[in-house]
């Protein structure tokens, strides 16, 4: 009985022994074949030997990735071409890995998986190679080009009145955030290579509103023309008739603040020899001698702005050095004007 079954065996082992050696020379056969179902970077190379599979992403990876980027803002274009960033791609490196993940499992697996037409779901990502020091100065060469710094509202008091500079918001670029879309883009061989570059405004310190908080007041004296012009929110609002100094006791010239206000003051008598007798005495507000009338704002020294009675002298050289007004407009301006306010005399 031994003796009959021994042929037996021997024939079925001989024919595993062939089917095994045919798989071994089948799957050999597809060594350089990359599996149903691969693909790198979403382009399928199942069912493509390997040097296929390499021209085929040379032509859908390294082409688009060859494109230059462009970053945009407005008129302006900066540029940065794959030489220069130093792009590479391992073609062959993904190549590699598709042939690994199709020779997974044992030589049945491969063999069941030929036969029954089953995928092997893989995608590989290429190793995309490139200069972040290149990916850095495009940026910095944006940033430096586009930023902008800001303005600051600003005003400038003189003998032709109120100049007003508007203030101005500056601009930066948003570095980190460009960078990454730089990079980004830079790798992707999918959609446009063109980047608007993302930039922020810069506030400047002082805004418009913030510089007529400031000056809610300013007086500018043309001591030749006799007038006093007050501006208002930086505007011209009145222009009033005044008396300045006579000569020798000239208003002083330049620029000031109203330092001081007073209604009805009493007059403190400078110790000057044009005073005579009433020199450094105080001069209470009813008394005749007191030449100040119903309102007092004061700017230097001694000098200021105060009411008259002597309306004849408007228009003329007449005070001790004081800037005279009648009593209705110096009424009228004390409201008007707060303490601190600007005073520029020409």
């Amino acid at each position: 009985m031994r003796s009959k079954l021994l042929p037996i065996v021997a024939g079925v082992i001989g024919v595993l022994l062939l089917a095994a050696g045919g798989l071994y020379v089948y799957d050999a056969t597809r060594s350089d074949m990359i599996a149903e179902g691969v693909t790198v970077n979403g382009v399928s190379v199942g069912g493509l030997k390997a040097n296929e599979a390499r021209v085929v992403l040379r032509r859908a990876l390294e082409e688009p990735l060859r494109r230059p980027v462009v970053v945009r803002h407005r008129d302006r274009r900066f540029k940065l071409t794959a030489r220069r960033a130093r792009v590479e791609v391992d073609v062959d490196a993904s190549v590699d890995q598709a042939l690994d993940a199709s020779h997974s499992g044992n030589l049945f697996a491969r063999a069941w998986r030929s036969a029954t037409g089953a995928r092997v779901e893989r995608d590989i990502q290429v190793d995309v190679a490139y200069s972040k020091k290149a990916v850095r100065r495009l940026v910095g060469r944006v940033s430096d080009e586009l930023a902008r710094k800001p303005v600051d509202a600003d005003v400038e008091i003189s003998s032709a009145g109120v100049t007003r500079t508007p203030a101005r918001k500056g601009r930066r670029v948003r570095a980190d955030r460009l960078r990454r879309q730089v990079t980004r883009t830079l790798l992707t061989t999918e959609g446009t290579r063109r980047l608007r570059a993302p930039t922020a405004p810069v506030k400047p310190d002082v805004t418009d509103k913030e510089l007529v908080e400031r000056y809610p007041a300013i007086l500018v004296v043309n001591r030749g023309g006799f007038t006093l012009s007050l501006y208002e929110d930086l505007k011209l609002s009145k222009t009033y008739p005044i008396a300045v100094g006579q000569v020798g006791m000239d208003t002083p010239a330049g620029l000031y603040t109203i330092q001081n206000k007073a209604e009805n003051p009493a007059w403190h008598v400078p110790t000057s020899d044009w005073a005579g007798e009433l020199a450094g005495q105080v001069i209470p507000p009813d008394d005749p001698r007191n030449p100040i009338e119903a309102r007092w704002m004061g700017i230097y020294d001694g000098a200021g702005i105060h009411g008259t009675t002597a309306e004849g002298s408007i228009g003329t050289a007449a005070s001790h050095g004081c800037i005279r007004m009648r009593i209705p407009d110096v009424i009228e301006l004390y409201d008007r004007v707060p303490v601190e306010s600007p005073v520029f005399i020409s």
